[in-house]
C-alpha cells in the first residue's frame, strides 16, 4: 500500500511540473521586448517565430505519453530545424552574392587604375615627343637664323664684282677683224668660264683718233669680239657688257697716256656661288 501510493505521488508530481512547463513556454514576451514582426532579418525576411508546441509533438499531455515520450521527438526536432537550415542556406547565398558583387567591384577598380596608369605613361610619352618636336624645332629654327644670316651677308655683295682674269686683244690700227692670235686668246678664257655663275664679261674698246671716230672704231673692236663669244662659245649675251671708249686711256697703259687700237676683255664674278652653298639644307 505504501509502494502504490508512493508511486501514485511520483507521477502525479512528474505530470505537474510537465504541465507548469507547458505554460511558461506559452507565456507572452515582456511589454519591453521588440517583438518579432518588427525586426527584418539580413535575409530581408522576418526572424523565425518561436514555436510554442511542446516536445510532446501533437500528442495530449497524459501519464501514458509522459513515460513513452521523456524526450522530443525526430518530427518535432526536423520540423523546428527546417526553417533555421532555410534561413542559414538563404545566409550562405547572401554572402556569396556579397563576396561575388566585391570581388566585381575590385575588378573594375583594378581596371580603372590600369587604364588611368596607361593614359598617364601614353600622356608623358606625348609630352616627351612635343619636348623633342620643340627642341628640333629650335634648332632648326636658329640654324635657318644663322642661313638666313649669311644669305643676306652675300645677297648685299651679288651687286660687287670682282675682277678675276683680264685678256687684251690687239688690232691693227683701222681693223676690226680677230686674227689667229685673238681668237686663242679668247678661246682660253671661254673655256674657263663653263659651268660658272654670277659673272659678267666687261668689253672696253680703245682706238686711236679723236672725237666721234675714235669712238666709232673702238666700238667696232669690241662688237667683233662680243660676236666671237656668243656665236662661237655660246656666251649669253646678257652677261656681255660692251663700251667703245675711243681714245680714253685704258687702265693696262702706262704713264705715257699713250692709246693703242685695242679691247680689253675682264672676267667679272660676284658671290653667287657662296649663295647657293649658305642656302643649301643642312644633312
Amino acid at each position: 500500500m505504501n509502494t502504490r501510493s508512493a508511486t501514485t505521488l511520483f507521477l502525479l508530481a512528474a505530470f505537474a511540473l510537465s504541465a507548469f512547463a507547458q505554460n511558461s513556454s506559452n507565456a507572452q514576451p515582456a511589454s519591453g521586448q521588440t517583438t518579432s514582426s518588427q525586426v527584418v532579418s539580413a535575409t530581408g525576411k522576418e526572424p523565425l517565430q518561436t514555436s510554442h508546441t511542446d516536445f510532446w509533438d501533437g500528442d495530449e499531455p497524459g501519464i501514458a505519453w509522459l513515460v513513452l515520450h521523456p524526450f522530443a521527438s525526430k518530427q518535432y526536432v526536423r520540423r523546428h530545424l527546417a526553417a533555421v537550415q532555410d534561413r542559414v542556406t538563404e545566409l550562405d547565398e547572401l554572402t556569396a552574392s556579397n563576396a561575388k558583387m566585391v570581388k566585381d567591384v575590385d575588378t573594375r577598380a583594378q581596371q580603372g587604375i590600369q587604364l588611368a596608369s596607361a593614359k598617364a605613361s601614353e600622356a608623358d610619352q606625348h609630352a616627351l615627343d612635343a619636348a623633342n618636336k620643340a627642341s628640333l624645332a629650335q634648332q632648326t629654327a636658329a640654324s635657318a637664323t644663322n642661313r638666313v644670316g649669311n644669305v643676306e651677308t652675300v645677297v648685299g655683295g651679288l651687286d660687287k664684282y670682282k675682277s678675276e682674269t683680264q685678256t687684251v686683244i690687239r688690232f691693227r690700227p683701222g681693223q676690226t677683224v680677230l686674227s689667229k692670235q685673238a681668237k686663242d686668246a679668247l678661246d682660253d678664257m671661254a673655256t674657263k668660264l663653263k659651268d660658272q655663275r654670277g659673272y659678267v664679261i666687261e668689253i672696253q674698246g680703245f682706238a686711236s683718233g679723236v672725237g666721234q671716230n675714235a669712238i666709232a672704231a673702238s666700238r667696232k673692236m669690241a662688237d667683233s669680239v662680243e660676236r666671237y663669244l656668243v656665236l662661237n662659245h655660246e656666251i649669253p649675251a646678257y652677261r656681255i657688257y660692251v663700251m667703245g671708249m675711243g681714245n680714253a686711256p685704258s687702265t693696262a697703259d702706262d704713264g705715257t697716256r699713250r692709246v693703242r687700237n685695242r679691247v680689253e676683255v675682264s672676267f667679272l664674278k660676284n658671290d653667287v656661288d657662296q649663295l647657293a652653298t649658305s642656302a643649301a639644307p643642312e644633312k
